[in-house]
């Protein structure tokens, strides 16, 4: 069977699956900048073939990281939701492989999920062994992880043309199976703060790993991406954006789940939610001094907040106290709309705004609704889908920033693969690739937060 054929197959297929709707709005105004279609390269283009690409596959292989670590924790606590919570990882690996199928057919798509399934079951393996306290299995299961990670790196390298150097390629593979059985570990010895670090460094290690396969494939077929490459400031900005509204959404639900269980790890879930409010908070800080980090911080701590009160209604059958945090939540999405609209000067429009974030909300809702009624078919779609709608958002913000400061994402056009995360993917000697992504989440908020403190000081009538 011809592999590598099968392998270019799978990203190409892949740019197709990314969400185009939602947040159209920011692309299609009439201001100023006009569309992100004419500059050089593609160098201020928030989306063109290259970058979605690389979306595409930021989401699918972070989303992948988030269900296996929670996946395995309801495994492990014999959980009635494992078996759904175990169906979406395998959902997710089978939008990998309907991809490939749709263009090679059904044996292509069979290779690639053999392969990439795999590496699924001997986590299984590992959760069934640590439950059963059998240490020889697993010895095995992390056997079998290992000669996974060298067969997944010479299929790569070869698919690669070389782009993906196999013996760092393992290194990289070696560092997400790490990560993995690190998180699942410490779960089950009960240390819950290195539980939630480890359950977000994977889901942050995999948009390295998207990043430097998507480069590679793009470099490697320059004609079927208009000779555009992934590794620009804007592309940059929509992946740090992906990552921390996607993140959001998925520690969210995780710990509304564990808030109405009453478990253990509920403090820790929850502390993870708030480190990721709290890595935007100090970007605006390290701006605008500690005035500004507290402004954002409040507004957008807050629907987390009315999310934790509807929790806690649940919990005590207060449906008076539901309906206050729904309508909570409802004034926080108008406040937010408009304020993204004055920001944007009208790049994201209020109703447009106002209606994604009713989807944001209503996921989220969902999700813990259908949990606590035990419709676990209903469950994991919906956290699918929420992990999903998350990267329109980012899209529809970069899109909005970029369009409206395009100079600031305007520069000269990498030639060399961008360092990453995944090991065996750069040749350069530049290490600012994580330094550029906090730069630019940086100027994204300080777009923003001035017109919110403006809004929040003006005098009312």
């Amino acid at each position: 069977m011809k592999m590598k054929k099968y392998l270019v197959a799978l990203p190409l297929s892949l740019a197709l699956l990314l969400p185009t709707a939602g947040l159209a709005s920011a692309s299609d105004h009439s201001h100023g900048g006009g569309t992100m279609t004419t500059t050089a390269a593609g160098a201020a283009e928030a989306s063109n073939k290259a970058v979605d690409l690389r979306a595409a596959l930021d989401s699918l292989l972070s989303e992948h990281a988030y269900l296996a670590v929670v996946a395995m924790q309801k495994g492990i606590d014999g959980k009635g939701d494992f078996d759904a919570a175990a169906g979406a990882l395998l959902q997710n690996a089978d939008d990998l492989s309907n991809a490939v199928a749709s263009v090679y057919g059904e044996e292509g798509g069979a290779a690639f999920k053999e392969i990439w399934t795999s590496h699924i079951g001997y986590f299984v393996d590992y959760v069934k062994a640590t439950g059963a306290k059998d240490d020889a299995a697993k010895k095995k299961a992390l056997a079998d992880l290992d000669d996974y990670r060298v067969k997944q790196a010479a299929f790569l390298d070869t698919a690669t043309g070389g782009r993906l150097v196999a013996k760092e390629l393992e290194e990289g593979l070696k560092v997400h199976i790490n990560q993995l059985v690190w998180a699942f570990d410490n779960y089950v010895a009960g240390d819950f703060d290195k539980t939630y670090d480890s359950l977000r460094e994977s889901i942050h290690h995999m948009y390295g790993v998207g990043k430097g396969l998507s480069w590679a494939i793009t470099d490697q077929f320059p004609d079927q991406f208009d000779s555009k490459t992934v590794d620009t400031p804007a592309a940059e900005l929509r992946a740090s954006l992906n990552h921390l509204f996607s993140e959001h959404a998925a520690l969210a639900i995780l710990a509304m789940q564990k808030g109405i269980d009453g478990a253990k790890d509920f403090n820790a879930s929850a502390a993870a939610l708030n480190e990721n409010t709290d890595e935007l908070s100090a970007a605006i800080a390290s701006v605008y001094g500690k005035e500004g980090g507290e402004a954002f911080h409040k507004i957008w701590s807050s629907h987390i907040g009315y999310f934790v009160d509807y929790v806690k209604a649940t919990g005590a059958k207060d449906d008076a106290a539901k309906a206050k945090a729904i309508a909570d939540l409802d004034k926080y999405r108008a406040e937010q709309a408009a304020f993204l609209d004055t920001a944007t000067e009208g790049r994201l429009k209020a109703a447009d705004m106002e209606a994604g974030l009713k989807i944001h909300v209503d996921e989220l809702l969902k999700a813990f609704n259908s949990y606590t009624e035990m419709d676990y078919a209903t469950t994991y779609p919906t956290v699918r889908e929420a992990y999903a709608h998350m990267y329109e958002v980012g899209l529809g913000v970069t899109s909005a920033i970029v369009d409206q400061f395009p100079d600031q994402f305007a520069g000269k056009m990498p030639t060399e693969m961008p360092q990453t995360g995944m090991g065996g993917m750069s040749h350069s000697k530049s290490s600012t690739s994580d330094i550029l992504m906090i730069s630019l989440v940086i100027m994204a908020l300080a777009v923003l937060i001035p017109f919110f403190i403006a809004r929040r000081n003006a005098p009312k009538s």
